[in-house]
């Protein structure tokens, strides 16, 4: 998009602060990847550029040395209408693998739980090169909440991302 999605503004809420908001309601301990644009504590991206399978294995790592063991779950900082509930469902989710929404037939694996085994597979795919979520998840067994099953708890658009200037038009997002 050419800016830093963090500093939108949706609602009247910057997406740096909607998303440490939400995750705080259903998470302890919470960390931000990246350059702290919120009030959450930061851990530095080990590559910046390198996207989302590379920021979630930096801060399953990171947690690994608070001594947290367990599943982690991954929000991205553009998606703006992802609310407690959705969180919710993922956190309380009765199965032992990584768990992700499907929306509009497509993996939502920026706001998934992941698995304690799934979290070590990443750390080997990262190692090995490899920068797309899809590779995880084709790695990994994975227990897909369906659009009826998680739209019971969430809006329609809970899942949509701002990721051009026309997702931000469409949403009416004012991007000043």
């Amino acid at each position: 998009m050419g800016r830093d999605k963090a500093e939108l503004i949706v609602a009247g809420e910057r997406l740096a602060d909607h998303a440490a908001r939400v995750l705080q309601t259903v998470c302890d301990p919470v960390l931000e990847i990246g350059p702290g644009r919120s009030d959450l504590e930061t851990v530095g991206d080990d590559e910046p550029s390198a996207g989302p399978l590379a920021a979630l294995v930096t801060g399953a790592g990171a947690l690994r040395t608070r001594g947290y063991e367990g599943a982690v779950l991954l929000l991205a900082v553009d998606l703006p209408f992802v609310d407690a509930r959705l969180l919710e469902l993922l956190v309380d989710h009765p199965a032992d693998d990584s768990v992700v929404p499907v929306a509009g037939g497509m993996r939502q694996s920026c706001c998934a739980r992941y698995a304690p085994a799934a979290l070590t597979t990443a750390t080997d795919l990262v190692e090995q090169g490899e920068r797309a979520m899809h590779a995880l998840l084709s790695a990994v067994p994975v227990v897909e909440i369906t659009e009826p099953e998680w739209r019971a708890v969430a809006p329609a658009d809970a899942l949509a991302d701002l990721d051009t200037p026309e997702d931000l038009a469409r949403h009416d997002v004012d991007d000043r």
